[in-house]
């Protein structure tokens, strides 16, 4: 009787020493934070959890998200047995320990375990296949969180035997939510613009925005919290960066890369990551201009951006600022062109005014029985089969015949498109030298 009191003395003495994001993890879903598209009303991992009907799951996003605290939460919902591992200190004894205690709790009382493996992907690939059988003869059911690509960093037979829930950024009313929940928690008190700039530069990151708050309640005890405070709880200085300003800073960076103004585009860059701006609604941005601004120009460019936001997901920042920097700089000395964003914008335009004439009998699929009495396919003439790898042939309603939706420039590779294009039209060839269409043609 000593010992269980002792104990349970010694946990509450832990609980109170525990961090603040710690103290605040929520015991049941209503209490989660942010994630409604997972967990709230009706949405799918609320309905399988309240059904005590969760199969093995990994939980996918960037830290401070809540993959732990859904986790706790499940945990706290569940009839099942729930234990819990971290991939950073557990081995694969102690996974078999958890597939023995959960074979015999099976066993003996037909109840079922859940296993919560943090930080899933630091597994190596034969630690993972440890889970396998238990996993698939339904001995645990596993959630794995990760901050990286479970395609890349989860073995296939495990990932497949999974659900996957992807866990996005807690937007500022979560992170708003979150701040007032803290300074109940503290007895503190805090000013509006204090509390602005904490939610400002969260990042989305709850456990982060939770331990600056403590350090600022610290700071300022026992007085109110101020922008001073939370200032020297960041570690950075607050910069100017509303609503407005978000807008305009981002504006003034992508004006920046379509002038082709590398410095510029590299300023504006510093200045939204020093307040703290999301790095992937900056990538995003340059995947749109990539096309919309560089396009055919020069079509490495879309690449480049995309493998920018590729390393913002494996590798975040701040060592992401050094790929998003060379985006930047790619982006901004590319020749430019917009040509091929008109050319959708304008086809667009004109099939909402009307133009939407029927497919050329020619075009139609003619695979299915019937087709060829349909005329379906019928002069169809395959360009593989002539040696220039072209023909001239109708490939629009007739209505578009003679309009003409895409009209290269003469910038960086636009300029080879439209010596190609150039080429087709200067050498026709008569309706007699046409090949015919063969019969494995599509």
């Amino acid at each position: 009787m000593s010992n269980d009191l002792f104990s349970s003395v010694a946990a509450d003495r832990l609980r109170q020493q525990a961090p603040l994001a710690a103290r605040l993890r929520p015991q049941t879903l209503d209490e989660v934070v942010g994630q409604k598209h997972l967990v709230g009303p009706g949405r799918p991992l609320r309905r399988l959890v309240e059904q005590d009907r969760l199969s093995s799951a990994i939980f996918w996003g960037p830290p401070g998200t809540g993959k732990t605290t859904l986790a706790l939460a499940v945990a706290g919902t569940t009839q099942r047995a729930f234990e819990q591992l971290s991939a950073v200190t557990a081995g694969v004894k102690d996974v078999r320990e958890v597939i023995e205690r959960a074979r015999q709790r099976l066993g003996e009382h037909g109840r079922g375990t859940i296993l919560f493996l943090d930080e899933i992907h630091r597994f190596s690939k034969a630690q993972q296949d440890a889970l396998l059988a238990a996993v698939e003869d339904g001995t645990l059911t596993l959630i794995g969180a990760t901050t990286e690509n479970p395609f890349f960093e989860v073995n296939a037979p495990l990932r497949s035997r999974s659900t996957l829930f992807r866990l996005e950024p807690l937007d500022r009313e979560a992170i708003v939510l979150l701040i007032g929940r803290g300074l109940v928690s503290e007895s503190a008190r805090a000013d509006a613009d204090a509390i602005a700039l904490l939610a400002d530069r969260s990042g989305g990151d709850g456990r982060q925005v939770l331990t600056a708050l403590e350090v600022a309640c610290a700071l300022a005890f026992p007085g109110t919290i101020t922008v001073q405070h939370v200032e020297s709880a960041l570690g950075t200085s607050a910069l100017r960066y509303g609503r407005d300003d978000h807008y305009d800073v981002i504006s003034a960076f992508i004006k920046s890369i379509r002038g082709s103004d590398a410095d510029a585009g590299l300023y504006w860059l510093a200045r939204m990551l020093e307040a703290g701006e999301d790095a992937r609604f900056i990538v995003r941005r340059l995947i749109v201009l990539a096309s919309e601004d560089i396009g055919m120009a020069d079509p490495m460019s879309l690449l480049v951006a995309v493998a920018a936001a590729q390393a913002v997901e494996h590798v975040g920042l701040p060592e992401a600022q050094l790929n998003l920097a060379q985006a930047v700089v790619h982006l901004a000395t590319a020749p430019k062109s917009n040509r091929s964003a008109l050319g959708v914008w304008n086809a667009r335009s004109m099939v909402r005014d009307g133009a939407v004439g029927e497919v050329p009998a020619h075009l139609r699929d003619a695979h299915y029985q019937g087709a060829a009495s349909l005329g379906h396919g019928t002069g169809y003439v395959y360009p593989h089969d002539d040696p220039r790898g072209w023909v001239p042939q109708q490939y629009r309603p007739d209505e578009m015949v003679g309009v003409t939706l895409y009209e290269p420039t003469t910038h960086g590779f636009e300029q080879e498109v439209t010596t190609r294009m150039e080429r087709h039209l200067s050498h026709p060839i008569n309706a007699t030298d046409a090949i015919p269409q063969t019969e494995d043609a599509p």
